[in-house]
């Protein structure tokens, strides 16, 4: 390290301490902390920052104080001027460029290269960002329709709502950090993970919240790394106060979204900050995750979402109806519930299907109306079976009851019955290796990935097996 390097690191170090005395440790820890100081000539200092976008925010809040630190070490004449690392680039390469912060441009005329933010190169704004104001805001990409007045609280998914509401209270404040919620399609991931947002937001207005899909996050990352830009990417993740990802298993074989993800997700969680991700599978169950980041997900809370019981479907449909202005005969109610089981979003477009044909036709719903619209609904609709289900069809086709299927008992034609049970449930229903292990005989999630290795290989070996299976197939296909 030459003198100048030397004086130029005393002066920024002296400078950190001014500052770090007047801001939050938290702000100082992302804005400053990543900064090095390059040299000192002519009473201009020069630090060097990771991006365009890391520069930009430091000038537009950051400074006034930078200006004060600076005087109280250089003067009143002091300057500071940015070295912005572009990419990989070393010192000296074509790729960085030094900037004039705007407080100085008035006492170096002839240097003042910068240009005002609102003419600045496009490819530094990122899609979330409103265009035309000049502190950063974020559009929040939420839904307010998906709130918590209207996602309704039952046995399966009352434990991920209650979290929901508890970080809601308090971002980044509970041991809920990260939340994952899973479960399979149109069971309510989505709208809780709104729901949490909007809620932060009517509560905390000066939080950044963000909605972003796992594919939308991957094709901002594939596009930052073809601009050159991967680092203003970061940095603005790195910004967001609640961060939620939505169908997380869609990182699964990205290694390079895996691990800028993995980055974002250690600062924002060291930093306090909230992370929310839903997936169609538990942990346990994703392929092609990387190993440390799957260990991230499991520091928090995974919540799994179920199928609704009755009680809870029947809430569903009254909470629709009453929001829609609708009224609606308890036994058509009743029926509904009773016929489409295992999917909230099925159940509503059910719902909606029936008022919009009453309402075309001019004519009351009636319980034959809903008879004949549920019968072709759910017939045109890929049905998802219940693992309830499953155990019955099983149990019936084995001469036994539920309750001897999911017995502690090792007779074989029992085990390999149960081993049937969880496989089929494992091939034809979302819920995860742990759910299924839970609800066939309180299991733990290698016991049903070691059924289903089991019974691919009996239906390989065992001809009887196998004819157990084929006719299992057709029952549950029926």
């Amino acid at each position: 390290m030459n003198i100048t390097t030397m004086t130029a690191t005393v002066v920024w170090e002296n400078c950190l301490i001014f500052i770090k005395d007047n801001i939050s440790p938290q702000s100082y820890r992302t804005w400053f902390e990543p900064t090095k100081a390059v040299k000192l000539a002519n009473n201009a200092l020069s630090i060097q920052v990771p991006s365009k976008f890391f520069y930009e925010w430091l000038e537009e809040h950051y400074v006034k104080i930078l200006r004060s630190a600076l005087v109280r070490e250089l003067g009143e004449n002091a300057k500071l001027l940015y070295v912005i690392n572009m990419g990989n680039s070393k010192e000296g390469d074509a790729s960085l460029m030094e900037r004039l912060p705007s407080s100085n441009r008035a006492s170096v005329k002839e240097q003042a290269i910068n240009v005002p933010l609102k003419t600045k190169n496009p490819e530094l704004k990122n899609p979330f960002v409103i265009p035309g104001i000049r502190d950063v805001k974020i559009d929040s990409q939420l839904n307010v329709n998906f709130n918590f007045e209207n996602f309704l609280e039952g046995d399966s998914n009352r434990l991920a709502r209650s979290a929901g509401y508890a970080i809601a209270n308090k971002p980044g404040g509970t041991s809920f950090n990260p939340l994952l919620i899973f479960g399979g399609v149109g069971l309510g991931k989505t709208h809780l993970s709104h729901a949490i947002g909007v809620e932060v937001k009517e509560k905390f207005p000066e939080k950044t919240v963000l909605y972003v899909s796992a594919e939308k996050f991957t094709q901002q990352y594939i596009e930052s790394v073809k601009k050159n830009n991967r680092n203003d990417f970061i940095h603005f993740y790195q910004i967001i106060d609640v961060l939620i990802v939505d169908d997380v298993q869609f990182l699964s074989g990205k290694s390079g979204t895996q691990d800028v993800f993995f980055h974002i997700f250690n600062h924002l969680h060291q930093n306090g900050k909230q992370v929310i991700l839903t997936s169609d599978k538990a942990p346990v169950d994703m392929q092609d995750i990387e190993q440390r980041l799957l260990s991230r997900f499991k520091w928090g809370l995974s919540a799994e979402l179920n199928f609704p019981d009755y009680e809870t479907r029947v809430a569903i449909i009254k909470n629709k109806l009453f929001h829609d202005g609708v009224d609606m005969p308890e036994e058509i109610i009743q029926f509904l519930a009773n016929n489409i089981k295992t999917n909230i979003r099925e159940l509503e477009g059910a719902i909606i299907s029936l008022i919009a044909h009453s309402s075309y036709n001019k004519s009351e719903i009636t319980l034959d109306l809903a008879k004949t619209l549920v019968e072709n609904y759910v017939k045109n609709t890929k049905r998802e079976v219940s693992i309830d289900y499953i155990q019955k069809i099983v149990s019936d086709y084995f001469s036994m009851d539920v309750e001897t299927l999911q017995s502690k008992t090792r007779k074989r034609h029992i085990v390999q019955a149960r081993q049937l049970a969880m496989y089929f449930s494992k091939k034809l229903t979302k819920a995860s290796l742990a759910s299924i292990g839970r609800q066939i005989g309180k299991r733990d999630h290698a016991t049903v990935l070691h059924a289903c290795k089991t019974v691919d290989n009996l239906s390989m070996t065992d001809k009887q097996f196998k004819k157990y299976v084929e006719d299992l197939t057709q029952k549950l296909s029926m």
